[in-house]
């Protein structure tokens, strides 16, 4: 297939077929550039990048043209769920979970400068570890690294300059719904849109999004959210784009929050 032929995904590219349809124009820009974020020894080979998002832009317009991955939109009220931005996962020291993440960092604080200007909502979420958890299978698939000496590590980033008035929800698990009050705080603002940012696309990102997606609309910023695996990143962009929200560009979504001040 030659790339003149191929889809690529950026918003200002959509043209608009039906209410709920889009195709999109082919463009080369960044399709064999590896990520700023994520870990170096996880990356996809750069022989194979640009061949593997040529054939996820072509499942993308399959999808398209049988109906799926129509638009949600923004709603009347957005909110901003920055998710496990925490110095575990950002501090330099904690490899391969961080030093690799301060772009997602930098252009979540693009966000929060723009969400609180505008006066909307906004919610951090870091794991609420208790040394005192009796083990859980989860386990097995992943040596658990985090020891008593590291619980000062879920404290937020100071880059994000939290402010006391922001809620901080500390999870037990990928989804910041599952046994937390989000839903009923959320919904008790009124909130109709959920922005989600953070780390990482295919764990906490991608079960907030699904879990969001039964209520809210979502939307995802796409520079604002990673991974440590390049290949995880982008397949589960992919779905969560198709199936649960609207994955944009960053620019967008601030254009989008600076309308509602």
């Amino acid at each position: 297939m030659s790339s003149s032929a191929l889809p690529a995904y950026h918003t200002r590219d959509i043209l608009w077929a039906e209410p709920c349809r889009r195709r999109w124009h082919m463009t080369t820009e960044s399709q064999d550039a590896a990520p700023a974020f994520g870990s170096p020894e996880l990356r996809i080979p750069d022989a194979l990048r640009g061949p593997l998002k040529e054939h996820i832009e072509e499942l993308r317009q399959r999808y398209l043209d049988m109906g799926w991955g129509g638009r949600g939109g923004f709603g009347e009220k957005p909110a901003l769920v920055v998710i496990d931005l925490a110095l575990w996962w950002t501090k330099p020291d904690k490899p391969p979970m961080g030093s690799h993440v301060d772009p997602i960092v930098e252009a979540t604080c693009v966000l929060l400068k723009a969400a609180r200007a505008a006066g909307i909502p906004i919610i951090f979420t870091t794991y609420d570890y208790d040394p005192a958890d009796p083990p859980t299978p989860h386990e097995r698939k992943c040596t658990p690294t985090i020891t008593p000496q590291d619980a000062g590590l879920m404290d937020l980033d100071p880059r994000l300059e939290r402010r006391d008035d922001e809620r901080i929800i500390r999870k037990k698990y990928a989804s910041a719904f599952k046994n937390t009050n989000l839903h009923e705080n959320l919904t008790t603002l009124g909130v109709d849109t959920l922005i989600v940012t953070g780390v990482s696309t295919s764990h906490c990102i991608y079960a907030t999004a699904r879990d969001a997606a039964h209520t809210f609309r979502v939307v995802v910023p796409k520079q604002a959210v990673g991974e440590r695996c390049e290949l995880l990143h982008e397949v589960n962009m992919l779905d969560i784009d198709i199936d649960l929200g609207d994955v944009m560009e960053l620019d967008e979504v601030v254009g989008h929050i600076q309308a509602q001040d």
